[in-house]
């Protein structure tokens, strides 16, 4: 007697799918994406597997937040009693607190190079670069996957930036693009340090780095204090450090001060897309 194939389940009456049905996805994967789908789909998934890792430590957040509270509770209540930097009628701490948020989230970003470097020695990345994703979407799915590192971390000086009295706004609308003006912020700053990873190609030399441009790139930018107060010289470097165009749009959207919010906005997003191809140029000589 012949065997007579059994017919398919059919789906559940909620619209789910059968088990049948979803053992056929192993057999017969979905037709991949093209065209323009492509891309996005690379970036946020690159985005996807940076963000897991904050799983194994997620401890890393809540340090690095330390020293942006340390600003603002020594640094911002000392100048705010001793009235040093005339901020006209707003608060000084409140004038503070958005260059602080910005200066976390470049903190994070200036040293992602050293995580490539780490998966260069790993023998991840040389993985990753002869999958067909465009190595420009492996650059920015790590690129906006420490944006939204920058972000948690944010929100965080957010929280003691209000315990402490400083007057944000709650807009969603404008915390929403805030968030978006750090995410872009940290692309650029991460994409610096993966660029700078792939010309010193070792840890120690980045570091170096690093640590070396760190506190001129804050210090040469309106997040400690404006720019009219900064003798010429610097004020041509605060015109041409994208940290200080963050800090204006945060400072327009969280505190209400007159901002340039379009042309910061067009500023950070021109240095994001420059970070990503700088650094997708250079990084096939980390597999090298």
């Amino acid at each position: 007697m012949s065997a007579v194939p059994a017919a398919p389940h059919p789906a559940s009456a909620d619209g789910s799918e059968s088990v049948e049905q979803r053992y056929n996805l192993l057999l017969h994967p979905p037709r991949p994406r093209s065209g323009w789908q492509v891309v996005p789909a690379r970036v946020t998934a690159m985005c996807v597997v940076e963000l897991r890792k904050l799983r194994h430590d997620r401890a890393e957040l809540y340090t690095r937040a330390v020293q942006p509270a340390l600003w603002l509770l020594i640094f911002g209540q000392t100048f705010s009693r001793i009235k040093a930097i005339p901020t006209g009628d707003v608060p000084y701490v409140d004038y503070l607190a958005p260059g602080i948020i910005a200066q976390s989230a470049m903190f994070i970003a200036i040293f992602y190079g050293i995580m490539i470097i780490w998966e260069r020695d790993s023998g991840v990345l040389t993985k990753l670069l002869v999958t067909p994703t465009p190595r420009a979407a492996l650059v920015a799915g790590k690129a906006f996957a420490a944006g939204v590192k920058a972000v948690i971390q944010g929100a965080v000086v957010v929280v003691i930036a209000a315990l402490m009295g400083v007057a944000l706004t709650w807009n969603p609308l404008r915390l929403l693009a805030a968030a978006v003006v750090v995410v872009l912020g940290s692309a650029f700053f991460s994409c610096l340090s993966m660029t700078i990873a792939a010309v010193v190609l070792t840890r120690d030399r980045l570091m170096g780095i690093g640590q070396a441009i760190t506190m001129p790139l804050f210090f040469a930018s309106n997040a400690l204090y404006p720019v009219v107060l900064m003798p010429g010289w610097l004020q041509a470097v605060s015109k041409a450090n994208p940290l200080s165009y963050q800090v204006d749009a945060l400072r327009g959207l969280l505190i209400g001060t007159p901002a340039h919010l379009a042309a910061d906005c067009g500023v950070l997003v021109l240095a994001a897309l420059v970070g990503i191809t700088a650094a997708a140029a250079l990084l096939g000589r980390l597999a090298r």
